[in-house]
């Protein structure tokens, strides 16, 4: 039961006016916004009985009844006689009234505050409050403009526009989530798909992913002045974005903008986002980008498709949809080219960068411009017409996403270049070396820990046990050092030599390698090996001066190889 006001006291109460016991209290419900208060129908009564036959005047009839003289005007207007007009009383506010006019013609919307302080200039003495007031009543109100309902065939048209709902967190980086939402305008048919930017290319695939969806497309689509369709507009004379007339050139339909400021020319699109918005984002859970265009695309063809048709009520919009299609435009052979094409310049790093993230490239291209071909799940980056690089396409911030290929070829570039560096003394050691690295990086092998084991292994065993046994190991598809080792030892064990030794050598001569020398050439300075055997009495001092030619001889030669 609806709470009651008196019409004496206009207390809420539910018996008599405790302010008059002598009056009867006239329970009427308590008047909502925009509603009218209904008195009883015997205050009603005996109001029209004192004005017409007893010919008072309203203030007398409202003293008498105790009642305001606004519920007497209301009592007798609605039995068909003229309001009562009282002339209004003079206020200090009068003078200002001519000014106050002008104003306002000049500047409908300027504030009451700036009036207020303008007036006060002017000397008016006033406050505040009433000046506020009095301001609301000549303040001019705009005339409330009417509007035709529009009405479509079936296949004419569709609606088509954006929907900011909030960003999404992808790792570190924070989106914008946006809403592509494109209507028919006669069945209703609504498709829906979300993106993380308003871009130019995302919303071309959100018009080639309606059309693939509905498998046609109307022959009018209207937009608002956004900057993806309309780039200028003056008047009536409007230039359209090049990419859209290239997409509407290529599946053959009219883009028609609707006038500025005029959002009610294309109200079916403005609705269906709100639809969107309380109907199926609010309170909607979701992990990723694509399971949100999944409960998506099971809401247009599910929730949305089961409304009824405005256009005729007895039909839902998935059966009105199946109306419309045949009149829909046949989709072309091939689909609209909706990549991302972009410049980029790589500079001394072998890294591009394109959407906030560093894509790598091989080092050869480094300091050149190059072109990036995007789509929403990979990308490629192009040197003219060839494809230097294929990388996964990330949404993150500041991430390198790399091709491992790419870095380890630098890598062995630059530790080529450089003589003290233990790759390259690998490399001069051995012509299998290259091919081991690489097929060993491949399987996963860290490439530090395999150069320190190789390296260890050239010092005990020498660059030709270690080219040998490096063939052995590519023969047996076994690319890691731990199987250069072993094969080593074996050959050891075979050839019954014992462990070698770990010597520590300056890392400043291991580059350095001195050939072995034959001594046995340097013999044949000796003439007694001429004439014959060497005599057994032959002193110590004798066998000194022969070997002193080839122990010198043979110190030439190491510093010969050094130099």
């Amino acid at each position: 039961m609806s709470p009651l006001r008196c019409s004496v006291c206009a207390l809420v109460t539910p018996g008599f006016c405790p302010c008059r016991p002598d009056f009867t209290c006239i329970p009427e419900p308590l008047r909502g916004r925009g509603g009218i208060m209904t008195i009883n129908k015997d205050i009603e009564a005996k109001i029209l009985r004192y004005h017409f036959v007893e010919q008072w005047r309203v203030g007398t009839i409202a003293s008498q009844l105790g009642i305001h003289h606004s519920v007497v005007d209301r009592v007798l207007s609605q039995a068909g006689l003229p309001k009562v007009e009282r002339s209004p009383r003079a206020s200090i506010i009068d003078p200002y009234l001519p000014f106050i006019r002008e104003i306002l013609a000049q500047f409908p919307t300027l504030t009451a505050a700036r009036l207020y302080e303008m007036a006060k200039q002017r000397g008016y003495p006033g406050g505040p409050s009433q000046f506020r007031q009095r301001i609301s009543q000549l303040r001019p109100r705009r005339q409330p403009e009417a509007y035709l309902r529009l009405k479509t065939l079936p296949g004419e048209q569709a609606q088509v526009d954006w929907g900011h709902f909030g960003s999404i967190h992808i790792d570190k980086a924070k989106r914008p989530l946006m809403a592509f939402v494109m209507v028919l305008s006669w069945s209703r048919q609504i498709y829906l798909q979300f993106y993380l930017n308003q871009q130019m290319e995302n919303f071309l695939r959100g018009h080639v992913a309606a059309f693939e969806a509905w498998n046609g497309l109307p022959k009018v689509l209207l937009y608002d002045n956004l900057k993806s369709a309309v780039l200028e507009r003056r008047g009536d004379a409007i230039r359209f974005h090049p990419t859209l007339l290239a997409l509407s050139a290529h599946y053959r339909f009219e883009p028609r903008p609707v006038a500025v400021a005029r959002g009610n020319e294309k109200g079916r699109v403005e609705r269906a986002i709100r639809t969107i918005r309380d109907n199926f984002f609010a309170a909607r859970h979701f992990q990723t980008l694509e399971e949100l265009n999944q409960q998506a695309d099971q809401w247009c063809q599910g929730v949305s498709g089961e409304r009824r048709c405005p256009e005729n009520t007895e039909l839902t919009v998935q059966e009105a949809f199946h109306q419309e299609q045949p009149s829909l435009l046949s989709l072309p052979d091939n689909p609209f080219d909706t990549r991302e094409r972009t410049r980029v310049m790589a500079r001394k790093t072998p890294y591009i960068r394109f959407d906030l993230n560093d894509y790598s490239i091989p080092h050869q291209h480094v300091q050149k411009p190059l072109t990036v071909i995007a789509h929403l799940k990979q990308l490629c980056i192009l040197d003219g017409e060839h494809m230097i690089a294929q990388h996964r396409r990330s949404f993150d911030k500041a991430k390198q996403i790399e091709d491992e290929n790419h870095i380890n070829a630098l890598w062995l570039q630059k530790t080529n270049a450089k003589q003290h560096r233990g790759q390259d003394r690998l490399s001069a050691a051995s012509a299998h070396m290259p091919l081991f690295l690489q097929q060993a990086i491949q399987r996963g092998h860290v490439l530090t820990t395999t150069l320190r084991l190789l390296n260890q292994l050239l010092d005990d065993y020498g660059r030709d046990e270690l080219h040998s046994a490096l063939d052995e190991a590519l023969k047996q598809q076994s690319p890691y050092p731990q199987a250069v080792q072993h094969i080593l030892e074996r050959r050891r064990d075979e050839k019954q030599r014992p462990p070698p030794l770990a010597v520590a050598v300056p890392d400043k001569v291991k580059p350095y390698h001195i050939k072995a020398v034959n001594l046995a050439e340097y013999d044949q300075l000796n003439p007694s090996h001429e004439d014959g055997p060497v005599n057994d009495s032959e002193t110590e001092q004798d066998k000194e001066k022969k070997q002193e030619p080839e122990n010198a001889i043979t110190t030439i030669t190491k510093e010969g190889n050094h130099d």
